[in-house]
């Protein structure tokens, strides 16, 4: 595993791998191959850039001759971006559509035809649909509920393909939510921080029943690397383990972290095809892989907020920013009401 490509090495959990892969001794360089599109930013990468395996290419997934250059120079291939952001796709299918399936296969195409020795697609439990009860095994059928999710979904399926069909080497990583510094502010976790933390209300869905495996970025990437290295090509690999919180009581731990009351909670309308559950189990890559999350929860929760706190210089322009939230507007319904 001398040379790994990272697409999307600049984003959230992105950059956490890289700076996690760069102390595999086994590991010659690593090149970041990101956009830069609003939730990929050069300084999450921070002092990654003292490395001397690094390398830093900013350019789209789509342009088929920047991908070829940089596969052919590749070992292994991990790839992280994506449009990731559920909200968003309500308004912006035809993106995510293009980036996550499109984008997917123009990097397995390159990967096929220069021989890649691994190739790690990371995608979401968002893919398996809502869980009003039991989890989801990697054997459950997919049922996305939503643009983002269904362009994961399709993704993952194009990607396992491509292993069915010409033997590229392809894991598939589908974690559950994750929290942790740098995240975007338009997540649930860091956008209810940088309210409460510049005096604002956090706005709370429905009746704040939903319920979400929280991970911390940390396992995660332990898990990805452990699926790089260890996985079984054509496989897929659930990563959970975290915390199961409904939405309500996430929102309580945040406000206890930030030193908030309920009063700074406003409730709202629930969002169109909010799935109620999340849940998958993991004991796959725990029994194959030695998969196994360490990160507490309130003590990683914490530190996030803390993180947010000491770089309001880092979220705060992009809370100004028009291309950081979408404004609010009714969305499509169909004439079943759905």
């Amino acid at each position: 595993m001398e040379h790994v490509l990272v697409t999307g090495g600049a984003g959230f959990i992105g950059s956490h791998f890289v700076k996690r892969l760069l102390h595999a001794p086994d590991v010659a360089t690593v090149t970041v191959l990101d956009a830069l599109t609003y939730a990929g930013h050069i300084e999450n990468l921070g002092t990654a850039f003292l490395s001397e395996k690094l390398s830093f290419v900013q350019g789209n997934i789509l342009d088929t001759g920047l991908v070829d250059d940089l596969v052919r120079e590749a070992t292994a291939v991990v790839h992280f971006a994506a449009e990731s952001h559920v909200d968003r796709s309500f308004f912006e299918a035809g993106a995510f559509i293009a980036t996550n399936v499109h984008g997917t296969q123009t990097l397995l195409d390159a990967a096929l035809r220069h021989g890649v020795e691994r190739f790690v697609h990371v995608s979401t439990d968002e893919v398996y649909g809502p869980m009003p009860e039991g989890c989801a095994t990697e054997e459950s059928p997919l049922r996305p509920s939503v643009p983002y999710a269904a362009s994961k979904a399709a993704s993952d399926l194009v990607a396992l393909s491509y292993h069915q069909t010409f033997g590229v080497p392809v894991c598939v990583t589908r974690s559950s939510n994750n929290y942790g510094p740098y995240q975007h502010p338009e997540k649930i976790i860091p956008l209810f921080i940088t309210r409460l933390l510049k005096g604002e209300q956090a706005t709370l869905h429905g009746r704040g029943e939903h319920v979400r495996n929280w991970l911390h970025v940390e396992d995660n990437c332990a898990g990805i690397e452990a699926v790089l290295r260890e996985g079984t090509p054509g496989e897929v690999y659930n990563l959970g383990g975290g915390t199961d919180l409904t939405s309500r009581d996430l929102t309580g731990h945040l406000l206890n972290v930030c030193g908030a009351d309920w009063d700074s909670v406003t409730y709202i309308p629930d969002r169109q095809a909010n799935d109620i559950r999340y849940s998958m189990d993991w004991s796959k890559a725990a029994a194959q892989l030695g998969y196994r999350p360490e990160r507490n929860f309130e003590e990683g929760l914490a530190e996030t907020a803390d993180w947010y706190r000491r770089n309001a210089d880092r979220w705060a322009p992009m809370m100004r920013n028009p291309n950081a939230a979408r404004p609010a507007r009714p969305l499509p319904t169909s004439p079943a009401g759905r």
